[in-house]
């Protein structure tokens, strides 16, 4: 009876099955299972943590939603034995719990794993910070507190996240930090951890101006660390005539050169730099800061003309530093002053020209920055290089951001945001695994593009009736077959689709 048969139960199994065979091949199966032993749960923690981070780097969302919309419509059920009915968000939570006490030796376990399969070196290690943002009022939480946000939520609570990567962006480690702490007060605090937990070594430490103090570079060099960090821009003017001078530029770069200075001390060696497409944003940027002002004063100026009555010159005064304000780029560009002007009836006349000293000072500055080091034995072009790969911490922030969606959270205890964004950690480190897989097969460095691809892939049930007893049906669960564009994908990142899934077919009454 051809007619009775049929398919049932569809389920996305691609990338679900994906993350399962990252999460083994980092062999956090095994550890996780060491870290939570089974005790009278219905269901193993260790498993409930592989439901979080899957579901983390597959489809972000929330607990309640994994429990009531997205594990039914996945295989995962059947790859980790785990019935839809068992998962709920409570039970998630819960996991969130068991899973944060074993932060650390998660971290020390990748840092080994990551070394194996990738030939990792860690002799330089990237330092950044981010912020990541509640809604809610998150009364509970004690590291919750406004700050500068990098989200431009300043009406919203957050926490600072605190990343260290190694050369191409691999994770080794993150620290959490209340949501109005600087960047420059958390620099020793990082370094000592990170030390503590994988031993002191010759790194070299690599951070952004943010991070830059006297006492921070006087502690590295204190106690005998090497770095490579980035100034503030109000440094440049310490090196005005040495920017000035176009003798000892070397091009590290199509439109980027830099050269190096010695330090006033003889310890520290400075790299100025400029970059061509660098100056040219700048110049944009401070051109349209310098319109929007001179436009504001232009309209300004045009009411006092207009004005039938005295105007009050303090509100006038607010009104002109409300200006600069908005417009901090160009705001020293220009004198402004408020004159008394007998023969108007607001009895006040506007006055502003634009200084030529900071046009001039604009022009040589304009797309340059400076790093300072006391790696004595580089070349400019490999201190830059290495420079350059902030990036990479950069990126990973990007990513968790954007296509792990760490940003917003909605948990209001401490313990529960600390769960949280460790979740996002391990996603994000099955996320840079399966990023060198692709790099490795020559295909490109998108993983959200290969697991939309394997989303497509399902898992159904083909019911047959049994020919000697109508009544009887075999049920057997299979993955769908691959098109032509997966099966090549799969076949260049080495992997191979089971042809059915465990619990093995049944016969149903």
């Amino acid at each position: 009876r051809l007619d009775r048969v049929r398919v049932e139960r569809a389920r996305a199994f691609g990338d679900v099955w994906l993350g399962w065979t990252l999460w083994q091949a980092l062999r956090l199966d095994e550890l996780c299972t060491a870290l939570l032993p089974r005790g009278r749960e219905a269901i193993p923690w260790a498993q409930m943590a592989a439901v979080l981070v899957i579901a983390r780097l597959c489809e972000p969302s929330s607990e309640l939603h994994i429990a009531e919309d997205w594990y039914r419509t996945t295989a995962l059920e059947d790859l980790l034995g785990i019935a839809a009915e068992r998962i709920e968000d409570h039970r998630l939570y819960r996991a969130l719990d068991r899973l944060l006490p074993h932060k650390a030796a998660l971290e020390q376990h990748l840092r080994q794993r990551l070394g194996e399969l990738f030939a990792l070196e860690y002799d330089l290690l990237l330092y950044d910070v981010t912020s990541t943002y509640f809604e809610g009022l998150a009364l509970r939480n004690a590291l919750a507190a406004r700050g500068y946000s990098r989200d431009h939520r300043p009406d919203c609570k957050q926490v600072c996240i605190a990343l260290v990567v190694t050369q191409g962006g691999m994770p080794l480690g993150y620290e959490l930090f209340a949501g109005n702490r600087t960047d420059v007060t958390t620099v020793e605090e990082i370094v000592e951890t990170m030390e503590a937990r994988y031993g002191l070594a010759e790194r070299i430490w690599v951070m952004d101006r943010g991070m830059t103090s006297a006492e921070n570079v006087a502690w590295l060099q204190r106690t005998g660390r090497r770095y490579l960090i980035g100034t503030p821009k109000s440094e440049l003017r310490q090196w005005a005539r040495e920017l000035a001078a176009a003798t000892d530029w070397t091009a590290v770069r199509d439109g980027v050169e830099a050269k190096l200075c010695a330090g006033p001390d003889g310890v520290e060696t400075f790299v100025l730099c400029r970059s061509v497409e660098r100056r040219e944003k700048e110049k944009a940027m401070h051109a349209r800061f310098a319109q929007r002002i001179e436009t504001g004063l232009q309209t300004l100026a045009g009411r006092l003309a207009r004005a039938r009555k005295p105007l009050d010159r303090g509100k006038l005064e607010r009104q002109i530093g409300r200006l600069l304000e908005r417009n901090t780029r160009a705001a020293g560009r220009y004198t402004i002053d408020l004159v008394d002007d007998r023969t108007r009836p607001a009895g006040l006349a506007l006055q502003w020209s634009a200084r030529a000293e900071w046009d001039e000072w604009a022009r040589h500055s304009e797309g340059c920055y400076v790093l300072r080091t006391n790696i004595a034995d580089w070349d400019v072009a490999t201190l830059w290089r290495t420079y350059v790969q902030l990036t990479d911490a950069e990126a990973a922030f990007r990513i968790q951001k954007s296509e792990l969606s760490i940003r917003p959270i909605w948990h209001q205890r401490t313990d529960r945001v600390q769960a949280h964004i460790l979740v996002c950690f391990l996603a994000y480190v099955l996320w840079k695994t399966l990023e060198q897989w692709q790099s490795r097969a020559g295909l490109g460095n998108s993983p959200r593009t290969i697991l939309d691809e394997l989303h497509r892939i399902q898992s159904t049930d083909v019911v047959l009736p049994l020919a000697d007893d109508l009544r009887r049906e075999l049920r057997i669960r299979c993955v769908a077959r691959p098109d032509k564009a997966q099966a090549l994908l799969l076949d260049r990142l080495g992997l191979r689709l089971p042809d059915r899934l465990r619990p093995p077919p049944t016969i149903e009454l």
